[in-house]
């Protein structure tokens, strides 16, 4: 019995040597991925959501492999606030647009609103020969007369 099992295990060493030792040679090996991740993010634009969606971290003994974790996380952490400044920056401006518009006549409405409202020239202060030539009812026909020409009289 034992030259049997001996010989078993000659036959199947054997065939395990010439399997791959022959068959090795129509099938090419496939080269091994990185460990590392050359270029898990893009450096030359923003990260986008398709970015981080695509993003795969390489896998170590412990879990994943923390320096690219660290360094993935480094970065959309930096967009991330450098987003947020310029939401910041893009929002108080545009306080300060609203602001300044609030204050300012009728920067809101239409201009045909604005044509429809009756232009009205600022008051001068006339001399008395000028005022003594003037018809009782004040300037122009039918118009009544200022506050002023009222304490006047």
């Amino acid at each position: 019995m034992f030259w049997f099992l001996l010989l078993a295990m000659v036959v199947v060493v054997a065939a395990v040597t010439l399997a791959v030792i022959g068959g090795g040679r129509s099938a090419i090996l496939q080269d091994v991925a990185p460990e590392q991740l050359t270029d898990p993010l893009p450096a030359t634009r923003p990260v986008g959501r398709a970015d981080v969606e695509a993003l795969r971290l390489p896998v170590a003994v412990r879990g994943y492999r923390m320096t690219d974790v660290d360094e993935a996380l480094g970065r959309l952490g930096a967009e991330l606030a450098e987003r947020d400044a310029r939401i910041a920056e893009l929002e108080s401006a545009l306080a300060g647009a609203q602001a300044t518009r609030a204050g300012g006549p009728d920067l809101l409405k239409e201009p045909q609103e604005l044509s429809q409202t009756p232009w009205q020239a600022p008051w001068q202060p006339q001399s008395p020969s000028h005022q003594q030539e003037q018809p009782p009812g004040g300037p122009g026909t039918g118009s009544a007369p200022r506050p002023d020409e009222e304490e006047g009289r």
